[in-house]
């Protein structure tokens, strides 16, 4: 068997106390590429959301904390050992029973949560992320904000403080008696809250995916394993004209509608094939090479920028893949990279056969 790489960034052990489905357990981490197998329902995605959580301070799959407790129990912890370029970090979560969030790390609480995100960088593929290929564009412009902002601390500020304006602008429009609006000064003061940090939004959205984007069809190529007709693009509003002009331009509809209409809260990116919708034609096959050529995308990106790889954890991958795409995937991942990788699947066999064909080491968590 090939031995592992060393990673630069892994994960020694985790505990957890009462989180999800655990009462109270401890995992070691003793190789680079780590396989957790059981039943449904055992846990195995709940234990890569408590590796989830201590690189992004919350849930992947939930947005409160309060419905990762344990059933019966008031509040959880969740402790990680990492070790990052030599030195060890220790990162603990703790929701306490007054519903207080607090995070660590190496003892020290954050002061803001927003600073931890791509200390540890981290790239998660799981079964309903094929809604970043099927569903609306919410679920892209969640994938794209995910990236960057582990990769620019000032681009989640200015998300984080574009979003705040905009659901106070949101809720203004709301408590306007008859939709009408007799005194535009506080409006403006909204709108002109939202242009400084929506056009650097956008203007960082625009560079990134000028070349995110031919990265991503490069890989959907490697892991369908052939060249196919895809073409992958940015759509924004503000391609066409200024955040200001669409603010204006889009006031009487707000008001009508109560909610604003324009703005790069409504930025997308387009997947075409053969010129028609990607998800309109494309098989379930095409679609989880796209989702998994975007993960695959991310994950270089980050490490490029951080200088090592970030943790891969890959939830249930092996459904709905067909071997050659699948060999293609774990080909990159795990004999190319160099980054811990836990991998999920209901068949401990499956995992094994798999990584035996690439001749790699792995260890089996049996849950």
């Amino acid at each position: 068997m090939r031995p592992n790489h060393l990673a630069l960034l892994s994960v020694k052990d985790i505990s957890v106390i009462q989180f999800k489905n655990y009462s109270q357990a401890t995992f070691r981490f003793d190789e680079r590429i780590v396989g957790i197998c059981g039943n449904n329902g055992v846990g195995k995605t709940n234990l890569l959301d408590a590796l989830y959580y201590l690189c992004f301070t919350k849930s992947y799959f939930t947005r409160s904390d309060q419905q990762n407790v344990q059933k019966g129990a008031a509040g959880f912890r969740i402790e990680g050992h990492f070790e990052l370029e030599g030195k060890q970090t220790d990162i603990v979560c703790i929701l306490r029973e007054t519903g207080k969030k607090e995070f660590l790390a190496d003892g020290e609480p954050y002061e803001k949560f927003s600073r931890h995100i791509g200390r540890l960088p981290c790239v998660i593929i799981a079964p309903d992320d094929i809604q970043i290929i099927t569903g609306g564009s919410e679920e892209r412009r969640r994938f794209l904000d995910a990236l960057l902002s582990q990769l620019d601390p000032e681009y989640l500020q200015n998300l984080i403080e574009y979003n705040k304006v905009l659901q106070q602008r949101n809720g203004f429009l709301k408590s306007l008696p008859d939709r009408r609006l007799t005194n535009r000064s506080l409006l403006e003061v909204y709108d002109s809250q939202l242009i400084r940090p929506g056009v650097r939004l956008f203007e960082r959205r625009h560079r990134f995916l000028t070349d995110f984007l031919p990265l991503a069809g490069r890989f959907y190529t490697l892991i369908a394993g052939s060249e196919e007709p895809l073409a992958l693009s940015y759509e924004s509003q503000l391609l066409q004209t200024s955040l200001p002009d669409l603010l204006r331009a889009g006031l009487e509809r707000d008001l009508y509608l109560q909610r604003t209409g324009n703005g790069i809260h409504k930025d997308d990116i387009a997947f075409q094939f053969s010129d028609q919708p990607f998800k309109s034609i494309a098989s379930q096959g095409q679609r989880k090479s796209l989702l998994f050529a975007l993960k695959l995308a991310e994950y270089e990106t980050l490490k490029a920028d951080k200088g090592f790889s970030p943790l891969l954890l890959l939830d249930d991958v092996f459904e709905k893949l067909d071997e050659i795409r699948m060999h293609n995937l774990l080909n990159k991942v795990c004999l190319q990279g160099d980054g811990q990788i836990f991998i999920t699947d209901t068949h401990a066999g499956r995992i094994r056969q798999q990584l035996d064909k690439l001749s790699v080491r792995c260890q089996i968590i049996a849950l």
